[in-house]
């Protein structure tokens, strides 16, 4: 018989930062495509542009020009994560709040680019950050949650396997 998942309101915060980088990276990007010409850069600072690309493919545009599969194929492993991100999120208990967190960010930020692959066809991205002649590759917001959460995920392990041993 399945587990039975223990459910308390503590549990909201985290389903709400979730919800909130799902709201923050739409409201940004459709800001984004409604403000900037395609691949135009704005300079914001020396460092920073705003400059509309659109990403077919995974990150770093891997498989990006290869005949629309992978739309599907994106769109699943985001869709088929995000449950499992979900579910593991809810059977968190209370005093994990450095997991819970980079769980809801990196939830929120998968969720986010999902929506852009099922009713766009490609992901928008938009923050552009470069120095001299280096250019690192064009993002968003739900990129940078999963970013910020993937190495929050990797401290919460160290200071797991720190508080194990000792």
């Amino acid at each position: 018989m399945p587990e039975k998942i223990e459910w308390h309101w503590s549990q909201l915060r985290w389903l709400a930062v979730t919800l909130l980088v799902l709201v923050l990276d739409q409201w940004s990007k459709s800001l984004a495509e409604s403000t900037l010409s395609y691949a135009r850069p704005v300079e914001v600072l020396p460092i920073l542009n705003m400059t509309l690309h659109y990403n077919s493919g995974a990150a770093f545009s891997f498989l990006a020009d290869h005949g629309g599969w992978q739309r599907w194929f994106f769109s699943a492993v985001a869709a088929g994560m995000s449950v499992v991100l979900l579910v593991w999120l809810l059977r968190l208990v209370r005093t994990q709040w450095l997991l819970a967190s980079s769980l809801a960010l990196i939830l929120g930020g998968a969720l986010g680019n999902l929506l852009d692959r099922l009713q766009l066809g490609h992901v928008v991205d938009f923050i552009s950050v470069h120095y001299g002649g280096w250019y690192f590759p064009t993002f968003n917001v739900a990129d940078a949650a999963i970013s910020v959460g993937a190495a929050l995920l990797i401290l919460d392990t160290f200071i797991s396997a720190r508080g194990d041993n000792s």
